[in-house]
Formats: structure tokens, C-alpha cells, sequence
């Protein structure tokens, strides 16, 4: 299995426009964001302390156990970003006009547009269309940025 800086260093090699990266620092975020809501919006037969259990909680359980697969200090941020964005479903589903998923769905659209665009801005197909696995190394590949820059060590 590669480690998580030969990840880092694949998915960096189709990501080398600024403006490309620009658009991935938007839209990488709001990608993973309406994913968690999609699995948000699917409510499991459970309650814990007064809240339905949601089909995202056990996702992120899930992707957090593969980023420290990879990394024992990188996980750490991947957890806290899901847990932002599960707060986030939250709220939007407690107070928005739209159901969740509908948002969601159109977050993910919007996002997805921007990142072909991106790529095409590059001149170099996604990363996901060589390995899968590209999709979660996305979010990981702009945590890692923000560790750089905050001194921590992946």
C-alpha cells in the first residue's frame, strides 16, 4: 500500500495549475460536504441522546479508520473537517428551506462542475479516473497543506 506522501505526491502531479487548485480548495470541501449530506439524509432505525442516527456517522467512522491507515496525524484533521460538516448537515436540515439532500444534490453538481473545469483549466484528467481511491486523497491532499503550514508533521 503507498504511503500517504506518495498519495500526496500522485494526486499533486494532476494538480499543479494555480487556478486549478484554487477550485479544488473550493469545491474538494463542498464535494465532501454533500456527500456527508446525502448519507445524512438517510436516518437509521436508532437514537442516541435524542438524535436519530444517520447513515453519515458510520461513513465517517469508516473513512477516519482509512485516513489513519495512512497516516497516524492526518486523521485527526479528516475527523474534526467530518465533524464540522456533519454540524453543518445538521443545521441545514434543522433550518434550511430545502431538504438536505436536495441542497446537497446541488452543492455536489455545482462542485463537480467546477473541478472538470479545473481539470480542464489543467489540461489533465481527475485522479479518481486512474484510482478510486483519489476521491478521499483529495480532502487529504488540502489537509495536508493546512498541517504544512501549521508545522505538523503527516
Amino acid at each position: 500500500m503507498p504511503t500517504i506522501q506518495q498519495w500526496l505526491n500522485q494526486y499533486g502531479e494532476s494538480h499543479q495549475n494555480a487556478t486549478n487548485k484554487t477550485i479544488h480548495w473550493i469545491c474538494v470541501p463542498v464535494i465532501f460536504l454533500s456527500i456527508m449530506g446525502f448519507l445524512f439524509s438517510i436516518k437509521l432505525p436508532f437514537v442516541v441522546t435524542g438524535h436519530r442516527v444517520n447513515l453519515a456517522m458510520f461513513v465517517l467512522v469508516a473513512v477516519i479508520t482509512y485516513y489513519y491507515s495512512l497516516s497516524k496525524t492526518l486523521w485527526v484533521g479528516m475527523l474534526l473537517f467530518g465533524g464540522v460538516c456533519l454540524l453543518i448537515c445538521h443545521l441545514i436540515e434543522m433550518n434550511f428551506f430545502l431538504p438536505l439532500w436536495a441542497f446537497s444534490l446541488i452543492l455536489f453538481i455545482a462542485a463537480w462542475i467546477g473541478q472538470f473545469y479545473g481539470h480542464n483549466i489543467e489540461g489533465k484528467k481527475p485522479s479518481f479516473f486512474k484510482d478510486l481511491q483519489f476521491l478521499l486523497i483529495g480532502p487529504a491532499w488540502l489537509m495536508s497543506f493546512i498541517y504544512e503550514r501549521l508545522g505538523i508533521v503527516l
